[in-house]
Formats: structure tokens, sequence, C-alpha cells
């Protein structure tokens, strides 16, 4: 086997007159033929054009189809949608309104797939409809099936505007579940799955799940709260009327502009009552929202029950401590009563007893004749019963009573007279009267 080497071309404005420069001649006697044997995998494809009586090309042809065939089987895996007639038959122009993962056979993977799946799929699709290969096995079809598939990997494989077009993908929405689904006890798992579709649009991760009916009263409401304050990226540009590329028309351009722009705001707005009336309508029919609305309820029930029960005791307890303060009260002012009125006649008692002492005292004096033979003349009972009442005037009247009842039963004069001067000598001892003052009973 003899190789053939290609000669590298000359330099741009290489001369031989100038350049050249020889460091030797070549001869005959300089060329050696040699005998070159195929190895290894090249050995196995000379080995097989020789068995098929193959030319090169013919082999290197063959051996391509082989490997086309074997990535379509190994990707089948991945990627194994029958192909629908009607997709087939698209207008390559309509392109816009194509769905992109079912041109690539990625339906089921759909803003999941990655970035390698859709190359796989673009190199399957590619293999199948590409017009080269088609023309080869006499299939006259135009190519604009393959056209959108170009334009199909095109788009998912640009982060922008792959972005864009899953922002309108309504494939990869899952509809809220029915009155009659939900009556077989799905609840959860059916609107779990809208939620985990919805949160594809999130600008926030990771979003809360919906859980079950055994979730907390905190993860229901954290769950919720993320809901209704959901913030999105979806923006609807894919939608957008094309914008007229013609710079003599900037009227229509920037009109074109403001018409798409307000139509993404008003399809934000559509998307945001939609997103709400689906929040709406699961936590209608959520259970756990209403068992904690019953708890609460009930706590809040306990709370009023025991807050009227702490107020009805301390109402009791204030009802009791105010009878017993009135009975107190009217226990006292009885109290009082008995004690005045026992008083006053204690008072009335001691002023008859002082009456009744003092009677006794002018009673002695009299029994004794006034201390004088005979019938006393005016002015001896004057004086005597002047020394009396002095005397009276001077003691208080536990020592009248005393005194009475010292003179109490007497009846002798000098008895009695002896008492008095006593009490006279006593009083003038303690200073309480004058011995000047007493004219008759010292």
């Amino acid at each position: 086997m003899i190789s053939t080497l290609t000669i590298p071309a000359l330099p741009e404005g290489w001369a031989a007159e100038k350049d050249f420069k020889p460091i030797g001649k070549i001869t005959k006697d300089h060329a050696t033929q040699r005998t070159i044997e195929p190895v290894g995998p090249h050995f196995l494809a000379h080995a097989r054009r020789a068995r098929h009586k193959r030319t090169f090309s013919e082999d290197d042809r063959i051996q391509a189809q082989e490997r086309a065939k074997k990535v379509e089987e190994n990707d089948e895996s991945d990627i194994s949608e029958p192909e629908d007639p009607m997709l087939l038959a698209r207008d390559a122009k309509d392109w816009k309104n194509q769905d992109h993962y079912k041109v690539l056979g990625l339906s089921k993977f759909r803003y999941k797939a990655t970035e390698e799946q859709i190359k796989r799929a673009h190199r399957k699709k590619v293999l199948r409809h590409h017009p080269d290969k088609r023309a080869a096995t006499g299939k006259t079809e135009d190519d604009s099936f393959f056209k959108c598939i170009q334009k199909a990997t095109e788009v998912l494989l640009d982060p922008v505007t792959r972005r864009q077009f899953d922002s309108v993908d309504e494939e990869a929405e899952v509809e809220p579940p029915t009155k009659k689904q939900l009556t077989k006890g799905n609840f959860y798992k059916l609107w779990g799955n809208v939620f985990k579709a919805e949160a594809r649009f999130s600008k926030t991760h990771p979003v809360p799940l919906f859980g079950d009916n055994k979730s907390s009263k905190e993860d229901v409401e954290a769950f919720y709260n993320f809901w209704y304050n959901f913030d999105s990226w979806r923006t609807f540009e894919y939608l957008d009327e094309d914008v007229p590329d013609d710079n003599e028309n900037r009227d229509q351009k920037r009109h074109t502009e403001r018409k798409n722009a307000n139509a993404r705001k008003k399809k934000k707005v559509e998307d945001n009552a939609r997103l709400r009336k689906l929040l709406d309508d699961c936590s209608a029919g959520d259970e756990r929202i209403k068992r904690f609305r019953q708890e609460a309820n009930a706590a809040k029930n306990k709370k009023r029950l025991e807050r009227e029960a702490a107020e009805k005791k301390a109402a009791d307890d204030a009802a009791a401590k105010k009878a017993a303060d009135e009975a107190a009260a009217k226990e006292a002012e009885e109290k009082a009563k008995v004690d005045r009125e026992a008083g006053k006649k204690a008072k009335e008692a001691a002023k008859t007893a002082v009456k009744k002492n003092k009677r006794v005292l002018r009673g002695s004096v009299k029994d004794a004749n006034y201390f004088v033979a005979g019938d006393a003349s005016a002015a001896t009972i004057d004086a005597v019963l002047g020394d009396v009442e002095l005397v009276q005037a001077k003691v208080d009247p536990e020592e009248i009573a005393a005194l009475a009842a010292k003179l109490n039963g007497l009846k002798v004069a000098d008895e009695i007279k002896a008492v008095w001067k006593e009490e006279v000598g006593r009083l003038v001892a303690a200073g309480k009267v004058k011995e000047a003052e007493i004219k008759a009973l010292n």
C-alpha cells in the first residue's frame, strides 16, 4: 500500500528566483518504496471494504448511515414520540404558532428538557428529515418540516427565546381539578400538580409545597401567602406582533411597540386574575383551612368563656364582698346603737346613782341635825349644805359613791361628822379644797 502526501501550498508572494534555497539534490536513489499494512480499526475497515468490495467513499457513506441509525436507536429511550402526520405538514412560515417541544419530540419534557436533550432530539430529527437523506431514500416532500425543526432548535437553545416561549406554553399548564375529580379524595395531589406546574414561573425559589392533610398551620399559611403574593417572570413577549423593520415608517413601528406593550400588560393582568381564582377555588375547598378556622374559633370561644367566667367570678366576689361589707356595716351600726343605748343607760344610771349618792350625802348631814344640838338655824343649815355642795363639786362620781357608801346606814352624828371630817381632810391634803373654804365640816 503506497501512501500519498499532499505538499503544502507555497506562501503568497513566494518566488523561486529569490526565495528558493536548495540544500541538496533528489535522485532516484533517494526514493524508497515501502509496504504499509493497516492495523487496528484501519485493518477492520480494510477487511470490510475488501469483503463487500466497496470503495472508500461507498464504505464511508454506509458507515455514516449505520452510525445515524445507531444514534436514533440510542435516543429512542428518551425521545420516542410518534410523529403526527399533521405536524409533518406544517408550514415553516407559521413557526411562531408551532409547538417547538412537540416538533422535536420533547412533549413529555417541555420546560424541564435539558440543553443536551434538545441537542439530541435535534440530531435525531435532522438525521430523519434532512432533505439530502429524504432525497436519497426517494421521498420528494419539501423541506418545510426540516425548517420547523431548525427553528424549534434555534428557539429552545437560546435562553431568552426559550423563556419567552415557555412563558406562553399552554401545553405545560395543568388544568385545575373538577368537582367530579375532587370527589375521589385526591384533593391534595390534584391541586399540588397544578401549583407545581405554575411554580415554573416563580422568580423566587424554592417554592413552598402544597403539602397534605398533615401539614402544619404555619406551612399552609406560608404556602398561601407565597402564592397570593406570587412574583412571576411571565412577560408574554412571544405573542408580540412583529415590529416593522422599516426605518422610514417609524410611526408604524412605535404604534406596534405600544400595542405590544399594552397587550403584554393586559395578559399579565389576566394571568394574575387567573392565578388568584385558582387560589380562591383551592382555598375554598381546603379542609385544612376549615379545620384551622374551627380550631381558632374553638380557642377564641374558650378564651371568651374563660373571660366571661372570670368576669362572673369577679362580679360574684364583688357582690359577696359588698354584701359582707354591708352586713358588717349593719352589724357595726347595730352594735354601735346597742353601745350607745347601753352608754346612755349607763350614763343615766350613773346620773341616777350620783343623784342618789348626793341625796345620801345631804341626808347624812340632815340625819346628824347639821351637827348641832336642838333646832339648827338656817345659817347653820346653809353652812353645812354649802360644805356638802363644795365637796361634791370637788370629787368624781366614784368618790361620791365611796363617800356615800361610808355614810349609808350611819345614824350617830359624831360618826357621820367623823366621816365628813376625814373626807374633807383628804381633799385638803390633795389640794382639791382649801381649808379656809370649809366652814362647818372641819
